[in-house]
């Protein structure tokens, strides 16, 4: 695109295009918000099948609908088949669209399941799967978010000022998060060395003064200011955000206090 800016200088926007084939991260969606990334990617041959011969291009988690509660998403998949079956355009609006049961009589005149169910066959074994598989037509969206443009790692850099964990964001050279579901992964796994080293050594290790005596966090000179002394002050290795949670309680006025086991023997 040629256009000329306010100082009547000559600007040229030039758009490109790229084709790249779907890998394992890449984004989906369908139209109803239900997006998700490619887990797998399996041969045609080892995919299953229909009686009919068809084969899937996706297989969806079906856990994503109690979730998210896509009801459209289903009814589409239903209308769908049905105007395919038909040969013709069904409507989909929301309140006043084709029926649940218009379409299920469309399926059952065709000889189909009536709510769009069949039975798939194993693409390894040929054997029938154990259960009937919610199994039509979808309009599938490729989104921008690609792993070939997001892949990231980094082993040193930058951190935040207020509680010296690392940054967020590729573009600012930030660690990758370990959220509550990374955790719980690590725990049930019984990983606790990897969970230490990834929440605490990795990311933001502290060595805090403690008192043993009151439990309270010590001062930077080694001095308790609650018990006036510093002869039972030891060090205590913490996730600096922990220590300073303590602090922001103490500013509401609440009190946390550390009981110390005989492991804590250091002194500061």
């Amino acid at each position: 695109m040629f256009s000329t800016s306010e100082g009547n200088q000559a600007v040229v926007k030039v758009l490109l295009r790229q084709t790249r084939r779907p890998e394992v991260g890449d984004k989906f969606s369908s139209r109803h918000g239900q997006k998700g990334v490619v887990g797998l990617i399996v041969r045609q041959e080892d995919m299953p099948f229909s009686m009919h011969g068809l084969v899937p291009d996706v297989i969806m988690n079906p856990h994503g609908f109690p979730s998210r509660m896509t009801v459209g998403k289903l009814l589409e998949l239903l209308g769908s088949k049905a105007g395919a079956i038909e040969g013709r355009i069904r409507d989909g609006s929301a309140f006043s669209g084709d029926s649940a049961e218009s379409l299920s009589r469309v399926l059952i005149e065709h000889g189909h399941h009536y709510l769009g169910k069949e039975v798939l066959y194993s693409g390894v074994t040929g054997a029938p799967l154990e259960a009937y598989i919610y199994f039509g037509p979808v309009y599938y969206q490729r989104l921008k978010h690609m792993v070939m443009d997001k892949v990231h790692a980094r082993s040193r850099g930058p951190v935040t000022a207020l509680t010296r964990q690392p940054t967020e964001g590729r573009s600012r050279e930030g660690g990758l998060r370990i959220g509550e579901m990374e955790r719980d992964c690590f725990i049930a796994y019984g990983t606790s060395q990897l969970l230490v080293e990834r929440l605490l050594t990795s990311s933001d290790v502290y060595d805090a003064c403690v008192c043993e005596k009151c439990g309270l966090l010590a001062t930077s000179r080694v001095w308790c200011q609650y018990c006036r002394s510093s002869r039972q002050v030891v060090t205590v290795r913490m996730p600096y955000a922990c220590k300073l949670l303590f602090q922001e309680l103490m500013c509401m006025r609440i009190l946390p206090r550390l009981s110390l086991g005989h492991t804590y023997r250091d002194r500061c």
